[in-house]
């Protein structure tokens, strides 16, 4: 299985960036997807995460200024973000919690991170 991300990139506070994650290769089902962050020095945090009925969850800080989507026929997640604030800065990674087939277990599969910078 294979996790790759997109859309990250430089943008000016107030602006928006869209992520997407796409999942590949081979896939039951994905009961869960989502994103965390990462700056220097920290732990990696949760920032949204979706499950496959829709039910979402946002970390306090972007409640309002980010949506996280999900396209379940393309294994994709999206991290609409507007209102981006210097603190939004950080490498973000997209994760998906799955199985690869019937009756097996679930685990977590990250994708590589992507450079999120917002300047002042």
């Amino acid at each position: 299985v294979q996790l790759q991300a997109s859309g990250g990139g430089l943008v000016l506070a107030g602006g928006s960036l869209r992520l997407s994650c796409a999942a590949s290769g081979r896939i039951f089902n994905i009961a869960t997807m989502g994103w965390y962050r990462q700056t220097p020095g920290n732990q990696r945090e949760l920032v949204a995460r979706i499950m496959r009925g829709g039910i979402t969850n946002y970390e306090d800080s972007v409640k309002g200024r980010f949506t996280i989507s999900r396209d379940n026929d393309k294994n994709t997640v999206y991290l609409e973000m507007n209102s981006l604030k210097p603190e939004d800065s950080a490498v973000y990674y997209c994760y998906a919690y799955l199985s690869q087939r019937l009756g097996t277990l679930y685990y977590d599969y990250w994708g590589q991170g992507t450079q999120v910078t917002v300047s002042t």
